[in-house]
């Protein structure tokens, strides 16, 4: 039992090191992506300035889909790696975000992954706006 505590308190830390892993601005009301329903993994509906996120529990039986989208102007650039896949890492994307209407790029990552995942945002201002999901749909 022991060991499944400090698994899961471990797996709480990395997920509390989600938004934390660098500084950025408070973003202003809105959403840049919508809410993705219980076939998300992670949502990160409206953030501002460069950051990123880790997560896991992939599951190998389903289709995943990641979708990164931006806002207010300049432009985003994505790094995004399957720990236990880096063979099937989409290659790092940028994606410009010229008005206040967001801009989404959904990336198919099939069937057959399971294990953590890492993005990085990098933003070209600091007010730029992103967001992200990871979705597994049943």
């Amino acid at each position: 039992m022991k060991k499944r505590t400090t698994a899961v308190a471990a797996l709480g830390a990395a997920l509390a090191l989600t938004l934390a892993a660098a500084p950025a601005q408070a973003a202003p009301a809105g959403e840049v992506i919508g809410y993705p329903g219980p076939d998300g993994l992670i949502w990160i509906a409206d953030q501002a300035g460069t950051s990123g996120f880790v997560s896991g529990g992939l599951s190998s039986r389903l289709d995943t889909f990641i979708t990164f989208g931006c806002a207010d102007g300049g432009s985003i650039e994505v790094s995004f790696r399957l720990q236990e896949h880096p063979d099937r890492s989409p290659a790092p994307f940028a994606v410009d975000c010229p008005g206040t209407d967001p801009t989404l790029v959904t990336l198919p990552l099939g069937t057959g992954l399971h294990g953590g995942f890492t993005a990085w945002v990098t933003t070209s201002t600091p007010t730029t706006r992103w967001g992200a999901t990871v979705t597994q749909p049943e």
